[in-house]
């Protein structure tokens, strides 16, 4: 067993299961974060990609002449059109790893008592590739439907908003229990959602409350990982306004542009695989706590060995 292995089947208070995420993070984060690079080195190349379409899209139409009617260039829209198709597909690609290999990671974890071993981890994925597809369909649909439900919320003031955010951080707390079952226990779509939205439901304040403090702490985290190249950013166009450098139509500004938005997407994607893991955390406590299973298997070897 990893001696720095954290067991994370017990019945922790509030307090305690925000204290243990920080923990694994803390004796982890090496060692996932280059697991995590590895399984999102598709999803690294087509973020750089969309951000050239993205910023050279924008740049070329910043630098178009509109007084005089010069508004429409086809290579320029082609870019920004391109780059937000990209956009769309980084989504749908990121989501299906970033919650399928944080839960299947944290899975192995507590399987191999911090034994993690890559090979188990992609083993897992593709045994439950097909189940993983269709909740990614369905949670399409759910997200349809929170965007309606947001707009008719948003005419609502401030109960409006406060609803809004409860069903964010409710839909989100539903995602990551029920990827979580998938994973922990090879449940089917039905009872895995099933389960997911049991645990959400019958420990609702404790799930929202924990999913707004992780939320809150990991955008601390992704404000930190931007900062270096926002300021970078900042410092560059400061010295080209001086400079009376034609910031539009420069390549140099170009690369930096890419390099700086690029760094922005991928800070919030690994900020969106770290809440995969604190669902994974939430999801064996709330576990424990409903069917004792950690426990009891305790107890059994207490028996056993007397």
């Amino acid at each position: 067993m990893n001696e720095k292995y954290i067991e994370l089947r017990t019945r922790s208070t509030f307090g305690d299961i925000i204290n243990t995420y920080f923990l694994f993070l803390k004796h982890n984060f090496k060692a996932y974060t280059n697991l995590y690079l590895r399984y999102n080195a598709a999803s690294i190349v087509l973020t750089l990609i969309c951000s050239y379409l993205l910023v050279t899209g924008f740049m070329g139409l910043a630098s178009q002449d509109f007084r005089f009617g010069m508004g429409s260039n086809i290579a320029t829209d082609g870019y920004f059109i391109a780059g937000a198709v990209i956009l769309i597909l980084i989504i749908f690609v990121t989501a299906l790893i970033n919650y399928s290999f944080s839960s299947a990671y944290v899975a192995d974890y507590v399987n191999h008592e911090g034994e993690i071993e890559s090979k188990r981890i992609w083993k897992s994925i593709l045994n439950n590739l097909g189940t993983i597809v269709v909740f990614i369909l369905i949670g399409g649909l759910m997200i349809i439907a929170y965007v309606v439900i947001s707009m008719i919320l948003a005419f609502i003031p401030l109960l409006g908003m406060l609803a809004q955010y409860g069903l964010n951080f409710t839909l989100n707390a539903i995602f990551g229990l029920t990827f979580m079952a998938i994973f922990s226990t090879r449940k089917s779509i039905g009872d895995a959602l099933s389960e997911g939205f049991s645990f959400t439901m019958s420990n609702f304040w404790r799930v929202v409350l924990y999913g707004l403090v992780i939320g809150i702490l990991n955008t601390m985290i992704t404000l930190l990982i931007i900062s270096i190249p926002s300021v970078i950013i900042g410092i560059y166009v400061y010295f080209s306004v001086e400079s009376n450098v034609d910031i539009a139509t420069s390549t140099f500004a170009t690369i930096v542009f890419t390099l700086g938005f690029a760094a922005f997407l991928l800070s919030f994607i690994y900020a969106q695989a770290l809440s995969q893991i604190s669902y994974g955390i939430l999801y064996y406590n709330l576990n424990e706590m409903k069917y004792n299973l950690f426990l009891q298997k305790k107890i059994d070897q207490i028996g056993v060995n007397e």
